[in-house]
């Protein structure tokens, strides 16, 4: 199982140290309660991956774990051989010993439009909810946070982290089995919350944002990115059934009716920083993932519209302050 202990000690001498009082056992329970049918798989795949030393890595400019002559080439592609196992790979891209993990999202470019309006995370404790594989954790630390905790309650997402972080060493960047539920409430105790891609899929988007909230420190920034329409302050699209093929999609605001929003919900310094269409150079199909993407959930006569006939997808970035 993962050896959570250092996360354990960070979190006893942080702001979050009450929820220590519930935290392990909700691991347990995640990880056992149903067992995940590949979990034991999983772990014996990171049991086995190579030993390899990274020359160098970097997180700033990208997630590049080492170069190509660290390593035999007999023994790369042992390890493309592991992390192919936990195909498909979503979040990214990765570069690991002269690997690229080509993977579904561009993730990079979605970093590159958030990162320059963001305050700095230098020594920072950054939270990420719904955080995938670990990408925007990773990209956090490169930017000189402390401390980086990320949730997710799909298991293969945090098998495919540790697998990288295998090669990253000792470095104070978790992530966790979990639902933003997981959270104690009222912890208020993270300095930046990065909610990317999640509140789309909540059937209560004001409660998201009030959960949202209480994670942060007063003051403390949180980082929204979500699918947003064209529209006024009382522009909100529910599909009917599904979106862009997805089932769990429910509330997609206008930028303004987001911005009210986070007001109702007591967020100080409300501002859109970004509004961005999403295309098939972002969103695609590779053969990291192999299956459908975004070219597939298009009307293939409108490229601006879903398959269901809703407007395309366009995502906002929203920051916003905690109350003081």
């Amino acid at each position: 199982m993962i050896d959570y202990s250092d996360l354990y000690q960070a979190l006893e001498n942080s702001d979050a140290k009450e929820w220590l009082k519930t935290l392990e056992k909700s691991v347990e329970h995640a990880f056992n309660s149903p067992r995940h049918g590949e979990l034991d798989k999983w772990l014996a795949m990171l049991n086995n991956l190579p030993d390899i030393q990274p020359s160098s890595i970097d997180l700033n400019t990208g997630v590049r774990i080492g170069q190509s002559n660290d390593c035999e080439q007999t023994t790369r592609d042992e390890l493309e051989q592991h992390l192919r196992l936990l195909m498909p790979w979503r979040k990214g891209p990765f570069s690991v010993f002269g690997l690229d993990i080509n993977t579904e999202w561009h993730s990079d470019w979605k970093w590159d439009r958030v990162q320059p309006h963001i305050d700095s995370l230098k020594g920072k404790h950054v939270l990420d909810i719904g955080c995938g594989n670990g990408y925007y954790a990773l990209r956090s630390y490169g930017q000189g946070a402390d401390l980086v905790v990320g949730i997710d309650p799909g298991q293969k997402y945090i098998m495919q982290f540790y697998a990288l972080k295998k090669y990253l060493g000792n470095i104070p960047v978790h992530l966790l089995p979990l639902g933003i539920e997981d959270i104690l409430p009222s912890l208020k105790a993270f300095d930046t919350v990065f909610s990317m891609g999640v509140l789309y899929h909540r059937r209560s988007p004001l409660e998201h944002l009030y959960e949202l909230r209480d994670c942060l420190k007063p003051g403390g920034e949180l980082v929204l990115e979500t699918l947003v329409i064209d529209g006024d302050v009382n522009s909100v699209l529910l599909p009917e059934d599904r979106y862009q093929q997805m089932r769990n999609v429910w509330f997609l605001p206008s930028c303004d009716a987001l911005v009210l929003w986070l007001q109702r919900c007591g967020f100080k310094n409300v501002r859109v920083v970004d509004v961005s269409k999403t295309n098939t150079d972002e969103q695609r199909t590779t053969d990291w993932m192999i299956f459908d993407s975004l070219e597939k959930f298009l009307d293939p006569n409108d490229a601006t519209k879903t398959i269901e006939g809703y407007p395309g997808p366009m995502r906002a970035v929203v920051l916003a302050n905690a109350p003081e």
